[in-house]
C-alpha cells in the first residue's frame, strides 16, 4: 500500500493527465449522439470479433457432436422439402414458399459466438450481419425449435434477445387444440418455462406440444417451443399454472437460422392501421 502511494505522488502529473482523459471520453460519448453511436458500433465489431475468435478455439472441440446435429438435420430437411441424396450442396440462404409458390420466408444460418443462460435477461451474438441481409425484429430459430429475436446489427455481426429473457414472451399454442397463450421464462431454469393465459375449460395434458401460434411476424406458426411438463389449477385463478419443458438446450447451441419474413413489412403496416399488434413476439 505504501509503495502504490509512492508511485501515485512520484507520477501524479500522468495519474491525473490519465483519469482527466477517461473522464473526456466518458463525457464525449454520453451527451454527442453522434460519438456515441459510432463508439457503440466500433465497440460491437470489436466485440463480435473477439467472440468469433474464442468461439472458433472452443468449437474445435465439440466438431463431433456438431458434425452429427447437422448430419440428423440435413437427413430431415432433405426427407421435408424432397431435396435428391445426389445434391450435396444447399445455400445458406433456403427461401420458404407459399402454397401459391409465392415466396414468404427465407432463412438464413448463422453461427453462435456468444451465448448466456445464467442471468435474468439474456442475450445471443451471431456471426452474421447487415451485409448478410439481417436486421433488427427477425426471428430465430433451431433444428429443435424456437431460440429468439435479432435485436441489433452490424455489418458483420448481431445480437439477439433470447427465449431465456424475463422482458420477453412469445406467442404460442397447443398445438392438439391451438387454444393460444403466451410463454415466458421466470429467470430460474434454463429449460423451462411457463405457459400463461390458458383457461381452465381447455383440454391439457402432460406431453402435450408446444408451438408458435402464427400470430406475429416474426415466426412461421407451427415452430416447435417444447411440452407440457406439469400443470395446476390455483385457487381464485381462471388460467392453468403451465410448466413447459423447452425443446431447445441453450447449453449446447451451435448454429441458428434467422428468419426473414418478406410479408412482415406489409402486415406490420395493417396491423397499425387497424390498431391491432404483434402479440408478445
Amino acid at each position: 500500500m505504501r509503495n502504490l502511494y509512492r508511485f501515485i505522488v512520484r507520477n501524479h502529473v500522468t495519474v491525473l493527465f490519465i483519469v482527466l482523459e477517461i473522464l473526456s471520453f466518458v463525457f464525449i460519448f454520453s451527451f454527442n449522439n453522434y460519438q456515441k453511436v459510432r463508439f457503440l458500433n466500433s465497440s460491437g465489431h470489436l466485440t463480435g470479433i473477439i467472440y468469433s475468435k474464442y468461439s472458433n478455439i472452443s468449437d474445435f472441440f465439440k466438431l463431433p457432436a456438431i458434425n452429427r446435429r447437422l448430419a440428423e438435420e440435413n437427413a430431415r430437411l432433405r426427407s421435408l422439402v424432397g431435396i435428391p441424396k445426389t445434391v450435396r450442396f444447399v445455400p445458406d440462404s433456403v427461401p420458404s414458399r407459399s402454397q401459391n409458390g409465392e415466396q414468404v420466408y427465407r432463412y438464413i444460418s448463422a453461427k453462435i459466438i456468444s451465448n448466456s443462460v445464467i442471468k435474468q435477461q439474456n442475450y445471443l451474438t451471431l456471426d452474421k450481419g447487415s451485409k448478410d441481409g439481417i436486421r433488427p425484429d427477425m426471428g430465430i430459430i433451431c433444428a429443435d425449435g424456437v431460440v429468439g429475436v435479432v435485436t441489433n446489427v452490424t455489418p458483420s455481426f448481431s445480437t439477439a434477445i433470447s427465449i431465456l429473457n424475463v422482458r420477453w414472451n412469445v406467442s404460442v399454442k397447443l398445438a392438439k387444440n391451438d387454444y393460444f397463450g403466451t410463454l415466458a421464462w421466470d429467470g430460474k431454469d434454463y429449460r423451462r418455462a411457463q405457459l400463461n393465459e390458458i383457461p381452465f375449460h381447455v383440454n391439457v395434458n402432460v406431453g402435450d406440444t408446444v408451438v408458435t401460434s402464427g400470430y406475429s411476424t416474426l415466426f412461421p406458426d407451427g415452430i416447435h417451443l417444447g411440452t407440457v411438463e406439469k400443470y395446476s389449477k390455483e385457487g381464485g385463478a381462471n388460467f392453468y399454472t403451465i410448466t413447459v419443458k423447452l425443446s431447445v438446450d441453450f447449453k449446447s447451441l451451435s448454429y441458428v437460422e434467422v428468419i426473414e419474413n418478406n410479408k412482415k413489412r406489409e402486415l406490420d403496416m395493417i396491423m397499425k392501421q387497424t390498431g391491432g399488434n404483434e402479440g408478445m413476439d
